[in-house]
């Protein structure tokens, strides 16, 4: 793996908090720069695999101008979203990790500093900060994910706190370190999906989670089909989940239409159906909900079998 460290990352102080970037196929150019104007942060990046030159060399242009430690990874293969987190933190010199998905932008200029003043209360071991999408239509294609996340992810802190562990993901998440020396991310979870649930429930048990108000953009909306095919393969995933936390898995409305479609007969048949009404722009955007949730199920109902 090849590594590079900016000028001042080579003699920085140890840093009040590590932002952590995984980043596959996405560019998190502006996220890193965005980032700038901290003395108080070091930043690192892995790209997983990704291998896309121009992206990574205009990082490496990026880091050695910026006045704060920035150290990037560079992965030949792609390992997969937990190896990736945990590498990361591996390198990471703050008692507190920052990770931020590459397709996130702070919402606000106070966004490391929120999450510093809550480090400070020293009340909570881990703290998630949720997430945003655009307040506006951003194309025909990836409208469907918008709504999908405004309805199903985009909650309030107070919200949030109601479930717990439930609606805890990586995409901004603050951790103390050591947390993570002791239960780290499964890396057994391979693709799309789950691993930071199960990692959130795991670490539920013996740590406190704060929901918080520091929230981040989402800019990496997905398309139809994208969505259409993450939820078919990531089943497998979502078992590995159901089995490892069977009593929250139970709790979950996922679950309970998971294994009611489970017995339905011939569901697998309503497969294009529900495929059509997903894919179909000019239906109401609720029935496209609904027929993408079936859809959901339907793949995990099989991934159960």
């Amino acid at each position: 793996m090849d590594i590079y460290k900016n000028p001042v990352a080579q003699q920085a102080k140890t840093p009040a908090l590590s932002v952590l970037i995984p980043y596959y196929h996405d560019d998190p150019a502006d996220l890193l720069t965005a980032l700038n104007g901290r003395d108080d942060i070091e930043i690192l990046l892995y790209d997983d695999g990704t291998g896309d030159q121009e992206i990574n060399e205009n990082l490496r242009k990026l880091a050695a101008d910026m006045p704060l430690p920035i150290t990037l990874f560079f992965a030949q293969n792609n390992k997969g979203r937990s190896s990736a987190r945990n590498t990361l933190k591996e390198n990471a010199a703050a008692n507190w990790v920052l990770f931020l998905d590459a397709d996130m932008l702070p919402q606000t200029d106070t966004f490391i500093a929120d999450y510093l003043h809550e480090i400070s209360k020293n009340t909570a071991d881990i703290i998630f900060g949720g997430f945003t999408v655009p307040s506006q239509k951003q194309s025909t294609d990836t409208e469907l994910h918008r709504k999908f996340s405004m309805t199903s992810d985009c909650l309030s802190a107070e919200d949030r706190t109601k479930n717990g562990p439930q609606y805890v993901c990586s995409s901004n998440l603050c951790v103390r370190a050591h947390i993570l020396d002791e239960c780290g991310f499964d890396p057994s979870f391979t693709g799309w999906g789950w691993e930071d649930s199960e990692w959130a429930a795991r670490v539920a048990k013996s740590y406190t989670i704060l929901h918080a108000d520091i929230p981040a953009l989402h800019l990496g909306l997905e398309n139809t089909e994208t969505l259409l095919t993450r939820f078919k393969t990531s089943g497998a995933n979502y078992v590995k989940f159901t089995e490892a936390h069977p009593e929250l898995a139970k709790t979950l409305t996922l679950y309970k239409m998971s294994t009611a479609i489970k017995h339905l007969p011939g569901q697998k048949l309503m497969r294009p159906l529900l495929a059509g009404f997903v894919r179909a722009s000019i239906l109401p955007i609720k029935l496209r909900l609904i027929a993408l949730k079936l859809w959901r199920a339907s793949w995990y109902a099989e991934a159960f079998t």
